[in-house]
């Protein structure tokens, strides 16, 4: 871990291509937020590839509260190993903004029905524009440990 990424790790009791499968359905994703802050998938369509775009609802309670979209772009798609998307925002998906953060989960299958999953978020690339905006990373560790086991979860419901 560098001082621009965090990790947390989890062991969950299922296969690999199950927990994959989670990551992979946006509509899960507001269950397994840690932050609080993902509502509902946008367009509620299964991830399959890298440059994929998909847009999810957002709220943030600073400043009063606060509705947004963000628009995610697949960096990696490795199934059942590897997946992570990249946050941006913008009308058009062939001409987005992105802020430079990414959010990876990288899996590996340690046993009959276990997987190890390390889920990474990442900020090195965020130039210092954003950054005079934003203090990074924005939460602490335990929201990244707060996601695992909502993945977890919801993982070994459908194992």
């Amino acid at each position: 871990m560098t001082d621009e990424t965090l990790s947390a790790v989890c062991t969950i009791d299922a296969p690999a291509e199950t927990v994959f499968g989670v990551l992979a359905d946006p509509t899960t994703h507001q269950a397994i937020d840690g932050t609080g802050w993902v509502r509902e998938s946008l367009d509620g369509k299964q991830l399959t590839a890298v440059g994929q775009v998909f847009r999810m609802a957002m709220y943030h309670s600073n400043y009063g509260g606060m509705h947004y979209e963000m628009a995610n772009r697949v960096e990696v798609f490795d199934p059942p190993h590897a997946i992570a998307w990249l946050p941006g925002q913008g009308a058009d998906d062939d001409h987005l903004d992105f802020g430079g953060w990414i959010w990876r989960y990288d899996l590996e299958q340690i046993g009959d029905g276990q997987t190890e999953v390390t889920l990474t978020y990442d900020w090195s690339a965020v130039p210092p524009a954003i950054r005079e905006h934003i203090g990074f990373p924005p939460f602490d560790r335990q929201h990244l440990d707060n996601s695992l086991k909502h993945l977890a979860g919801l993982a070994q419901q459908r194992a």
